[in-house]
């Protein structure tokens, strides 16, 4: 338990580039051949103390490199932010420090040295189990450097994670079931301790969205995409990989816990181009979103300490939707005792009573009167479920 709560504190660190733009992604992500290490080193360890210095009293969980692909970060600037970041906020004796890597842009060696930096939980974008598919997703790698990769990152980091992207155009539900078995025989026998498994969606503005709409591909149908995701819980809760959150599923004490900060609504500082934060500010509580362009992001900093776009406060009703919104997210439930400290009402005044009779009813939402959670069923159309609440 921390000063502010079981939620925690994180640091989120947004590394922009990328080798090559994955046509799904809607990241802020970017194609650079070249990068001038020094100079985004000197520049995210400035916005990193400008935001320490506006949040002094915090104590620091998690420390989340997020991208883009921050394998590609110089292990040295990895190890400069947390070494700053250590001595900016007083911190947890067991600091959750992640980094985010592609399989094709590390090897043994880097992997050793992003470790040395202060890294101790990998997150791998792995996302297919079939070349054919990667193809598609237009991943650099393919299965066999994918097995490679997390094999040697589980004999080098004390926590692995791996991504998989569900629901691809002409994947059956027998066909996912065969690839998630697969998986899940890889975490078991290398001690791969978290999984993340996703539905591909169509997200607007990405080249992927564009090919969808002019008929290039077709998803598989909701009917089949229910399966497929009923299936995933259903096969990872045998393996002892239960679902904490709707697409993340983790062995027991494995979960992330800086992801826990933002479905518990906890505070965050957001660093780099595209980071958004979320903070109290002299009793005020803040959105923040930095500047999503890099060489932008990148002058700004050098000529002001931060490259902030916007910052604005969040309003009470906001910030108690937000809660509702991510709590019903994990399978801890909503707490009402955490909601009622972080929202300041209790929840009752913010959910409509009688859609919480009528969601529990139905099987939607189970209550026990401390905690709000979501079913099964209600994790699978959550959407539908949180208009019915907040109407």
């Amino acid at each position: 338990m921390t000063a502010q709560g079981d939620e925690g504190f994180g640091l989120y660190v947004h590394w922009p580039f990328c080798l090559s733009k994955c046509p799904y992604c809607d990241f802020n992500s970017h194609v650079a051949q070249s990068v001038d290490q020094d100079a985004w080193r000197r520049a995210l360890l400035t916005e990193l103390s400008y935001f320490a210095a506006r949040t002094p009293d915090k104590i620091l969980t998690s420390i989340f490199f997020g991208g883009g692909t921050p394998s590609l970060m110089d292990p040295a600037t990895t190890a400069a932010i947390i070494e700053a970041a250590r001595g900016a906020w007083r911190t947890v004796n067991d600091l959750e420090i992640t980094l985010e890597a592609n399989p094709g842009t590390v090897d043994a060696d880097r992997f050793t040295a992003i470790h040395a930096a202060g890294v101790n939980r990998l997150s791998m974008g792995v996302q297919a189990l079939n070349d054919a598919d990667l193809k598609f997703l237009g991943r650099r790698h393919g299965v066999a450097e994918a097995r490679a990769a997390w094999r040697t990152a589980a004999k080098i980091f004390p926590r692995v994670s791996f991504d998989l992207i569900y629901a691809r155009p002409g994947q059956s539900p027998a066909a996912w079931r065969t690839e998630l078995a697969e998986a899940l025989h890889e975490v078991r026998d290398h001690g791969i301790t978290h999984l993340s498994l996703y539905q591909l969606t169509m997200e607007e503005g990405t080249a992927m969205f564009d090919a969808h709409a002019r008929g290039e591909f077709a998803l598989p149908n909701e009917e089949d995409a229910a399966v497929q995701f009923e299936d995933t819980q259903e096969m990872c809760e045998r393996a002892g990989f239960p679902a904490y959150e709707i697409s993340n599923h983790a062995a027991e004490g494995a979960s992330c816990r800086h992801n826990l900060t933002y479905w518990r609504g906890g505070d965050y500082v957001g660093v780099g181009p595209g980071a958004h934060g979320r903070l109290v500010v002299n009793g005020q509580r803040l959105t923040t979103r930095q500047i999503k362009a890099p060489a932008l992001w990148l002058r700004k900093v050098e000529g002001q300490q931060h490259g902030t776009q916007e910052e604005s406060p969040i309003s009470a009703e906001e910030r108690a939707q937000e809660l509702v919104m991510m709590g019903l997210r994990v399978n801890e439930g909503l707490d009402r005792a955490r909601f009622a400290r972080l929202a300041g009402r209790p929840l009752e005044t913010v959910v409509n009573p009688g859609s919480v009779e009528k969601l529990v009813a139905g099987s939607f939402l189970a209550d026990t009167g401390l905690i709000l959670r979501a079913t099964p069923s209600g994790r699978l159309t959550l959407n539908a479920v949180l208009r019915e609440l907040l109407a």
